[in-house]
């Protein structure tokens, strides 16, 4: 994976840039030492890795515009970073940038049951937004798999999904307004506490930029009101066409579950070995979950088990209690990491139709044989949002390069039949150099002239989301 060559003479400018940060931030939050600052020399895509010059946690929004402007005097590139679970590489830096990290930025603002939102800073881990709520019986929609350590400013930058976006939407769906810093230092706001606000919707702009146009500090969030209950169903099948086709049906039905994940073999059998959950050994397994009454719920489960029936499912298991629901989901919550216990893996992320199931997954496993390397998929399947699994290893010479090769394939299998290269991973340095897949030379450069306002000396995540072939004149 190309990076740009680092600046030479940012890097001998290092004691410059450090004495200028530490001039603005506590001691503590400027991090100078080699050793420690490769601590954030990747985030989750680790197969690359670079340390920065230097880290700096900010822990307000006045803080993060200070240190912003000083680097737009100084030149020094940016690069904006959550926890660090961004598996398209988002948060990568390059050996003359500064780390931005806004893992300080934890607090909760404001709070308005009336109104139904939550503002808080961008540090706040996801699932923690939902645990200053749901004392009061409210809960934050989005779920990524990284939920426990995810941040919102993370999920913002890549308009993250989760399980149950199906019926809830994304990031994008349950974001009412921000506070964001520009690389020159100016703090500007975008949307409220409302539905909608006046004028355009930059808001809309904003969420899924990758950090490419600010660094968001503070973020007002939609909260809703539990549903009355939920319960889940287990249905295995013993093929994922068969699968990929039942969850067809049921969108096509006009049922509309909270959500239908998707789970195969290799995953099943790591998920189980890891959690003990109790899913059955089966070569592709649904867990299909729906919310509401206790006559909705019965309603709607009789209906997805009517149509589940007619593609021959080998198991078929309702949830009984609380605690079978949270073992079902706790295996499907827990997949990513149990499938690292056992292999190096690349972990993609592109959306299809749904329509498209049964023939994607069918091709996938053709590509996985051609070229040699397992695939294991989990994923959203309600909304098409695919996650295969490209297992390597990273201590075998060529491994890695035949897995980049394999991945690309599989996402242009993804925007051939109609979906798109991601859908809440980002693009990051994972799929920069595959945006000509999707877009032509005048596309990028529509995209390329919105950073260009944001940000026209292109410091913030510069080496980002656009080939590099594409940015080389911006960049320069």
């Amino acid at each position: 994976m190309q990076m740009p060559v680092a600046n030479a003479g940012i890097i001998a400018r290092k004691p410059e840039i450090v004495a200028r940060l530490r001039s603005l931030l506590p001691f503590d939050a400027v991090i100078d030492d080699p050793l420690e600052t490769k601590v954030y020399e990747c985030d989750a895509l680790s197969a690359y890795r670079c340390p920065p010059l230097v880290v700096v946690l900010p822990a307000s929004t006045a803080e993060t515009a200070m240190v912003l402007k000083a680097c737009h005097e100084m030149g020094v590139p940016v690069v904006p970073r959550g926890s660090g679970t961004s598996l398209a590489g988002g948060a990568m830096p390059t050996a003359d940038s500064i780390i931005l990290g806004v893992a300080r930025l934890d607090a909760v603002l404001e709070t308005d049951y009336e109104n139904r939102f939550i503002r808080v800073q961008s540090g706040r881990t996801n699932l923690s937004v939902t645990g200053a709520v749901e004392t009061n019986g409210f809960f934050y929609a989005p779920d990524p798999s990284s939920q426990l350590a995810c941040a919102i400013a993370g999920n913002i930058a890549m308009n993250s999904g989760g399980a149950h976006c199906l019926k809830y939407g994304v990031t994008t769906n349950n974001l009412l307004g921000v506070t964001m810093v520009t690389m020159a230092g100016e703090i500007i706001e975008f949307g409220g506490a409302y539905l909608d606000s006046g004028g355009y919707d930059l808001l809309g702009l904003i969420c899924g930029s990758e950090g490419q146009l600010g660094v968001v500090t503070e973020a007002t969030l939609r909260i809703l009101a539990k549903p009355e209950g939920a319960r889940p169903v287990l249905i295995g099948f013993d093929s994922n066409e068969v699968a990929g086709a039942c969850v067809s049906d049921i969108i096509q039905a006009g049922v509309l579950p909270v959500a239908i994940e998707f789970m195969d073999r290799p995953v099943i059998r790591a998920a189980e070995n890891f959690t003990k959950a109790g899913y059955p050994d089966v070569k592709a397994l649904l867990i299909i979950e729906v919310e509401g009454s206790e006559a909705e719920i019965t309603e709607q489960l009789e209906k997805i088990v009517e149509i589940a029936k007619r593609h021959n499912p080998v198991a078929l298991r309702e949830s009984q209690s609380a605690a079978e629901s949270a073992n079902i989901w706790k295996g499907r919550k827990a997949a990513f990491g149990a499938m690292g216990q056992i292999n190096d893996y690349m972990c993609l992320d592109g959306t299809i139709p749904v329509s498209q199931l049964p023939q994607v997954l069918r091709r996938i496993t053709e590509l996985s044989q051609e070229y040699g390397l397992d695939v294991g998929n989990v994923f959203h399947a309600g909304d098409g949002n695919m996650h295969p699994l490209i297992l390597y290893d990273a201590n075998k010479a060529g491994d890695l390069e035949t897995c980049e090769a394999l991945g690309a394939e599989i996402l242009k299998l993804c925007v051939e039949v109609g979906g798109c290269l991601t859908g809440e991973h980002g693009v990051g340095i994972e799929k920069r150099d595959l945006m000509y897949t999707q877009f032509n030379g005048d596309d990028l450069e529509i995209q390329m002239a919105v950073k260009d306002v944001f940000d026209p000396d292109w410091l913030l995540n510069p080496a980002k989301v656009f080939p590099l072939t594409a940015s080389e004149a911006r960049r320069a």
